[in-house]
């Protein structure tokens, strides 16, 4: 058949796919009498024969277009088809055996010819279907070789059988697949999809010089982080390309697709584990809720506005100080959720009757209070903003909140609060016991979820050591060994809505961080994944531990017994509770050395409301003393 005749008819497939569908059905009705010779000689039977096809046809015909037989493409025919097929075929014959026995009484018709009949036709629609992706698989892609990409497939489970056909059904990825690797003892010297198993992980290297292999799919999409690092360290040995496809999270519609392969990630080597959430808790908690998400356009906040939107809540409000952030997750959040009401709004924490008005107008019943100063060695530099933001901040928005009665709020801190040495951490506490000490008294849940850093955050080390990458180095590493708690974006977003929907109010929850990992591991794997080895093209300094800066965090203080909780990822520290009116007394005395911008009085307050507050590096005298004013602070002092 010539290619312009074929294009011809695949631009015309529904009344081709009729046609052959209707000679297969003449033609199995057909041989079903030829079985029986001696009645295909009776003139009588050859009469029935004739009269009953025109019915048979279109009683098939119209069964099979009810079971949608002639919708799909034949190349990419699957066990669901055949199934579709089966029952089509069963329903067919059964209306032609009633037809046959009520219209006709069966005379001169053999028993076993109808059933014949059935058999021969489910056989026939079936088996071009599969001669059809036979021929498009295994004769129509077929080539030399010359100038293909050699692709051996790491996982010969689901995913990589997936990836194996379509890299053997479309020529234009231009790839030829030579084979799997798999530790499965049960798959070894086994042919899967016309692929030998040529081995396990542990094999690559030999059999990429042996196969000629330019790349290595890794198709394991529920891999640890550890069995990704194991198979990356193979191919490297190996000196070939890589790729992975995403985790069993982001493959949410069951597809497996050549499209969705990426390079290896620094998430794929740390392997955090999918996150299984309780969708019932959560969505009682927030459907057909007003939401309001304080630091919308910051990393954690705009995930969180992500995730809220599906679970359908009547209104979400995104406030922030940064109108470009904000704007930018107001647009995707419009094109994401249309019907969604989503209202983005530019305003400051710390600006009392803003806050007021918000609460006011908008009416929110469950608050995600992310807002909050961030960056150690800047808070460090400006300890009465620190103050200013995160505690008087959270006071604001906590007192508001208590006011107008919300149903719920949840406050994000940090691991950095426990046993606190930099300012941001020790800010953040004071912050944690003003919301515990509200929450023994009001009728609102306050809640605080406390985890580490997130992979990707704005400002974090993850984009700091990829710029310092693509500038060709050096990547400054502050310690040797200093450690930190890492999780992606998405997982603590998620995890927040989790044990921001379980809380009855006063909680700390702390999120399973996994183990610490090491920053110079961190930037290792980083440069080697940018195709290059560390201190040989990319050279790595240690610069020394900065202002506020500690080797190792914690999640846990001395004295917060802490409980596991229905989730297997969250746990709950024993609420400590502060005496309300000792720490508001405190507290004013903060905030008033905060607005003289008496910086020794604000570290000093600080050390007496958090007694484990122990700085590592005290701001210079000079610093402290001449930190400036500035318009932001002027203007905080009259935000109450």
């Amino acid at each position: 058949m010539s290619a312009p005749l074929l294009q011809r008819l695949l631009r015309r497939r529904l009344p081709f796919i009729v046609a052959i569908n209707a000679a297969i059905v003449v033609l199995a009705f057909y041989l079903a009498f030829a079985v029986h010779v001696e009645y295909m000689t009776a003139p009588a039977t050859m009469a029935v024969l004739r009269r009953m096809l025109p019915a048979v046809l279109l009683i098939k015909l119209l069964v099979f277009w009810r079971y949608g037989l002639f919708r799909g493409w034949w190349r990419y025919v699957s066990m669901e088809d055949v199934i579709a097929i089966f029952k089509a075929n069963m329903v067919a014959s059964a209306v032609v055996i009633a037809y046959a026995v009520f219209v006709h009484r069966l005379d001169h018709i053999p028993r076993s010819t109808l059933l014949l009949d059935g058999l021969f036709c489910f056989t026939f629609i079936a088996g071009i279907r599969f001669a059809v992706r036979a021929w498009r698989e295994h004769f129509l892609p077929m080539g030399d070789g010359a100038g293909q990409t050699r692709v051996l497939i790491a996982g010969a489970g689901d995913a990589g059988l997936m990836i194996a056909r379509e890299l053997r059904m479309n020529r234009k990825l231009n790839y030829l697949a030579v084979g799997f690797v798999d530790d499965d003892k049960r798959k070894r010297r086994a042919t899967l999809h016309g692929l030998p198993v040529l081995g396990r992980c542990k094999d690559i290297a030999a059999i990429c010089a042996r196969e000629q292999v330019d790349e290595v799919v890794i198709a394991i999409p529920s891999a640890t982080g550890r069995q990704v690092s194991r198979i990356v360290q193979f191919c490297r040995a190996a000196g070939v390309r890589y790729k992975t496809l995403p985790s069993v999270g982001g493959l949410l519609d069951g597809s497996v697709s050549v499209q969705q392969l990426k390079d290896v990630s620094l998430e794929d080597l740390l392997g955090r584990e999918q996150v299984h959430l309780d969708d019932e808790i959560i969505s009682a908690c927030l459907r057909d809720k007003r939401v309001l998400v304080t630091g919308a356009g910051g990393s954690i906040g705009s995930e969180l506005c992500r995730q809220i939107v599906n679970f359908a809540p009547a209104q979400l409000v995104m406030f922030d100080n940064g109108e470009t952030a904000l704007f930018n997750i107001d647009k995707e959040l419009r094109a994401l959720a249309p019907r969604l009401e989503v209202v983005a709004v530019v305003g400051d924490i710390r600006y009392r009757a803003r806050v007021e008005a918000i609460f006011a107008e908008y009416r929110p019943q469950v608050v995600f209070h992310a807002a909050a100063y961030k960056h150690v060695p800047l808070m460090e530099l400006n300890p009465a903003e620190a103050v200013n933001n995160n505690v008087r901040g959270t006071m604001v928005m906590a007192q508001t909140a208590n006011n107008h009665a919300v149903e719920r709020f949840v406050m994000i801190s940090t691991d950095k609060a426990v046993n606190p040495t930099n300012v941001m951490g020790a800010s953040k506490r004071v912050a944690e016991k003003f919301v515990q000490a509200l929450a023994a008294t009001s009728v609102t849940r306050f809640v605080t979820v406390r985890f580490g850093n997130v992979l990707g955050s704005n400002g974090s080390v993850i984009p700091t050591f990829t710029e310092q990458i693509k500038a060709g180095g050096p990547v400054t590493v502050t310690h040797k060994e200093i450690t930190r708690f890492f999780m992606t974006i998405p997982e603590a977003a998620q995890l927040v809505l989790q044990a921001g929907s379980m809380g009855a109010g006063g909680e700390i929850f702390l999120l399973d961080m996994g183990e610490p990992v090491k920053i110079l591991d961190l930037a290792k794997e980083l440069i080697r994944l940018s195709g290059k080895e560390p201190y040989r093209d990319i050279d790595i300094e240690f610069t020394g531990l900065r202002p506020g800066e500690k080797l190792y965090e914690e999640l846990l203080l001395a004295g917060e017994g802490v409980k596991p909780t229905a989730h297997e990822k969250i746990c709950v520290a024993a609420a400590v509770h502060e005496d309300a009116a000792t720490l508001e007394e405190q507290l004013e005395q903060l905030f008033a050395a905060a607005r003289r911008l008496d910086l020794v009085a604000v570290l000093d307050w600080l050390q007496r409301i958090v007694p484990e507050y122990c700085p590592a590096r005290h701001c210079s005298a000079r610093t402290l003393n001449g930190g400036g004013h500035s318009t932001d602070n002027e203007v905080t002092d009259n935000h109450d």
